[in-house]
């Protein structure tokens, strides 16, 4: 598993709609327990809870989890740093999020060229 790094060793994120927290741990590099506490922390994270009170993430919960991954890891923020920059006005301009995205789609279409190609 990944831990400190930068976000393009990061697996894409698979084109479906739910990730269990396992998979969301795998695709972000970041431990289950980390994950849970980070839900604490940051407002933004709130995955579906189900049956057994299984967590459900959903694609942007993804994005979200390696933004606040990036700024804690890569750009040295603290939780309460983090906590404000994905509040703050900051938020709507941050870049690496919209990288993450690019990076995402661009993955996603070299699969189905791939595929055209067959």
């Amino acid at each position: 598993m990944l831990e400190a790094g930068n976000n393009s060793e990061l697996p894409a994120i698979p084109g479906k709609r739910y990730f269990t927290i396992g998979e969301v741990s795998e695709l972000c590099g970041v431990k289950p327990h980390v994950l849970r506490y980070w839900e604490q922390e940051f407002p933004q994270l709130k995955p579906v809870k189900r049956r057994g009170n299984r967590r459900y993430y959903q694609r942007q919960d993804v994005l979200v989890i390696r933004q606040i991954r990036s700024l804690l890891y890569e750009q040295g923020f603290t939780i309460g740093g983090a906590r404000n920059r994905l509040q703050g006005d900051e938020a709507r301009d941050d870049v690496s999020q919209a990288q993450q995205i690019v990076r995402q789609i661009r993955t996603e279409l070299e699969e189905i060229l791939r595929i055209l190609r067959r």
